[in-house]
């Protein structure tokens, strides 16, 4: 299937069908996958946690207002977090990253004031949201991506050090009677030339 008609089915799920579940191998191939995201100057500053007990997604859903019963429902719940300790990050730089990037970190990141760096740090988990996404559609998986979350509760139940929770996606396969899909209700977008512009 190509990647434009894979773009038009995809729709955030509204309700999952919770007797389905992802099979293993699915999982590791999505993280696999959420490793290879790009990054600025290949920065890896995330923390992806792919959660299936379910005592701990039942506790996080109780920490997701009206997103708890896509959580419950769905096969797994994969949380989506950034560095924000400053110091471990910038030894992750130094551990793992090329020269050039080193470099680049040290003229132009380190010395901007702490706040700024954990929103430029924060964009980098947000470009690997649109990779992990596309590459649910691809795989046949649904998914529904959450901003409306308790980020420090989650932070709690994870038991999570020097990251800080951002948003989460519960993935598995929808409901036949999710009147969200596409093939019932259609999408809404804007048409291309009110988004898109040709500077030629």
């Amino acid at each position: 299937m190509d990647f434009k008609t894979l773009a038009e089915e995809r729709y955030t799920t509204k309700i999952f069908d919770a007797s389905k579940k992802i099979p293993e191998t699915q999982i590791e191939e999505l993280k696999h996958i959420l490793k290879l995201s790009p990054s600025s100057i290949n920065s890896q500053p995330w923390l992806f946690s792919f959660i299936s007990n379910e005592e701990i997604k039942n506790s996080l859903a109780e920490a997701s207002f009206f997103n708890a019963p896509k959580i419950k429902n769905a096969s797994h719940l994969v949380v989506f977090s950034v560095m924000d300790n400053l110091e471990r990050f910038e030894k992750h730089v130094e551990d793992n990253l090329a020269e050039g990037s080193i470099n680049y970190y040290k003229q132009f990141i380190k010395e901007q004031p702490a706040d700024t760096t954990i929103t430029w740090l924060t964009h980098q988990v947000y470009l690997s949201l649109g990779f992990f996404l596309a590459a649910c559609a691809a795989m046949k998986i649904d998914s529904t991506p959450m901003e409306g979350i308790e980020p420090l509760k989650y932070k709690k139940v994870l038991k999570l050090k020097d990251h800080k929770v951002l948003f989460a996606v519960a993935i598995g396969y929808r409901d036949n009677s999710d009147k969200n899909q596409p093939s019932i209700n259609g999408k809404s977008r804007l048409a291309v030339d009110k988004v898109v512009e040709s500077i030629k």
